[in-house]
C-alpha cells in the first residue's frame, strides 16, 4: 500500500512537472516572444489611420478677380440702306465672314443713273453757254468806247452766273453719283453676317430703322464684366503697370475659352450694385468666343511671390477657427492652427502655421486626432492641385 501510493505521487508530480515546463514555453519562450512581436505589430497596424497627404509648397500664387460676363462684338454694324429702291441682288449668306467692302446688296441703279447722267447733260449744257458768255464779253471788251459799261457789265455778270451754275452741276454731279453708289450696299466692317432681314424683290427705304444685316466684328471681341469697387484701386495700380491678363470661362468654370487682356475701366462706378463695368479684349482666331455669350471671367490682379501653398483639402474649419494636421516624421498627427488669406482654384496660401516641405492631410481626416499614428498615401498630381501658375 506504501509503495503504491508512493508510485502515484511521483506520478502526479512528474505530470505537474511536465505542464508547467509546456505553459512556460508557451507563454514565455522564444516562440512566444515572436508571437508576441507579430499581434504587436499587427496590433500597431489595426490603429493606424489611412490617410492621404500632400506636400505643403513655396511657389507663386496667382490671385485672380472672379466675376460674370458677356460678350459682346468688338464693332456690331445693322447695315440698312441710304436710298429708295427694290432689291436686285443679295451677294452674302446668313453667317458667312465678310471683309470690310464687300457687296452685300444691290438695289436697283437705274432711276439714281438716269439722275446722274441728268446732272451731266446740265453741266455741259451751262458750259456751252458759259463759252459763248465769254465771247461775248470780250467781243464787248474789244469795242472799247463803241460799247455801252452797262452792256460789258451785264455780260460780265452774265459770265459770272453760269460760272457758279457749272459750280453747282459739280455738286448735282457728285450727288447723283453718291445716291447711285449707295445702290451697292457694301460692308462696313469685317466682321460676322447675321439672319438676313430681308428678302430678294422687297422694296427697302431709307426712311424704316428696320436693317438688312446686322455684321458683328469677333476678330477682335470684347467681354464686358463687373468687379466689385473695393477692388478698383488695386485694379487701376496693376493696370497702370501692364495690361492685366483676363481669363474667359464656361459659366460652370470648367472648360477655359480664351484668354485676354484688359482694356478700359468704365468712368464711373454702379452705386445700385457697388460694382465697376470693365471691359476686356481677345484675340478670339478660333472663334472660341460669340456675341451675346455668357461667360465667367478671371481678373489676374496680382501674383504673391514664394507663397506657402496648400490644397484646399487640407484646411479644416472648427470651433477655435481653421487648422490642419500635419504628420511628422514618425508618422504621427500634429493639429496646427493656421492663417488663410487667399483660395483659388482648390489651392489656399497660408500665411501662418506651416512652413514649406511639411506633409498636411487631404483625406481622412474625420478619423484622425491629435497624436494619432496614420498609414500615408500620397496624393496624385491631379488631387493635389499644388502646381504653380
Amino acid at each position: 500500500m506504501t509503495k503504491s501510493r508512493t508510485t502515484r505521487w511521483v506520478l502526479l508530480i512528474a505530470t505537474l512537472a511536465a505542464a508547467g515546463y509546456f505553459g512556460w514555453h508557451r507563454f514565455y519562450g522564444p516562440d512566444a516572444a515572436v508571437q508576441n512581436t507579430q499581434k504587436a505589430a499587427a496590433s500597431a497596424r489595426i490603429t493606424a489611420v489611412p490617410v492621404t497627404i500632400a506636400p505643403v509648397v513655396k511657389t507663386d500664387f496667382p490671385v485672380y478677380l472672379s466675376g460674370l460676363g458677356a460678350v459682346q462684338g468688338f464693332n456690331t454694324v445693322l447695315v440698312r440702306t441710304r436710298v429708295d429702291g427694290q432689291i436686285d441682288k443679295i451677294a452674302f449668306k446668313e453667317g458667312q465672314s465678310v471683309n470690310q467692302g464687300d457687296l452685300l446688296v444691290e438695289i436697283d441703279p437705274r432711276p439714281y443713273q438716269a439722275t446722274l447722267d441728268q446732272a451731266k447733260a446740265k453741266k455741259a449744257q451751262d458750259e456751252a453757254n458759259l463759252a459763248n458768255a465769254n465771247l461775248d464779253l470780250q467781243r464787248y471788251t474789244k469795242l472799247g468806247e463803241f460799247a455801252t459799261r452797262q452792256q460789258t457789265d451785264t455780260q460780265r455778270s452774265t459770265v459770272a452766273q453760269l460760272t457758279a451754275q457749272i459750280t453747282a452741276d459739280d455738286a448735282a454731279i457728285f450727288n447723283a453719283q453718291t445716291q447711285l453708289d449707295y445702290t451697292a450696299i457694301k460692308s462696313p466692317i469685317s466682321g460676322v453676317a447675321g439672319l438676313r432681314q430681308v428678302d430678294l424683290g422687297n422694296i427697302v427705304n431709307a426712311s424704316t430703322q428696320t436693317g438688312i444685316v446686322t455684321i458683328a466684328q469677333i476678330e477682335p471681341i470684347a467681354v464686358i464684366f463687373t468687379a466689385p469697387e473695393d477692388q478698383l484701386p488695386y485694379i487701376n495700380e496693376a493696370q497702370a503697370t501692364q495690361p492685366l491678363k483676363v481669363i474667359a470661362l464656361t459659366t460652370d468654370g470648367k472648360k477655359t475659352l480664351s484668354e485676354g487682356t484688359l482694356s478700359v475701366v468704365n468712368n464711373q462706378v454702379d452705386t445700385t450694385s457697388g460694382t465697376i463695368r470693365l471691359k476686356a479684349v481677345f484675340d478670339n482666331k478660333d472663334h472660341a468666343l460669340w456675341p451675346g455669350q455668357s461667360v465667367s471671367t478671371r481678373l489676374l490682379v496680382t501674383t504673391l511671390k514664394d507663397a506657402t501653398v496648400v490644397p484646399d483639402d487640407a484646411v479644416q474649419r472648427g470651433a477655435a477657427g481653421l487648422y490642419a494636421f500635419a504628420v511628422n516624421s514618425d508618422n504621427k498627427a500634429e493639429l496646427r492652427k493656421i492663417k488663410v488669406s487667399k483660395s483659388i482654384d482648390g489651392r489656399s496660401v497660408v500665411d501662418q502655421g506651416l512652413a514649406p516641405g511639411e506633409r498636411v492631410i487631404v483625406a481622412g481626416q474625420y478619423k484622425v486626432q491629435a497624436g494619432s499614428t496614420v498609414a500615408t498615401t500620397m496624393a496624385d498630381s491631379q488631387q493635389a492641385p499644388a502646381k504653380a501658375e
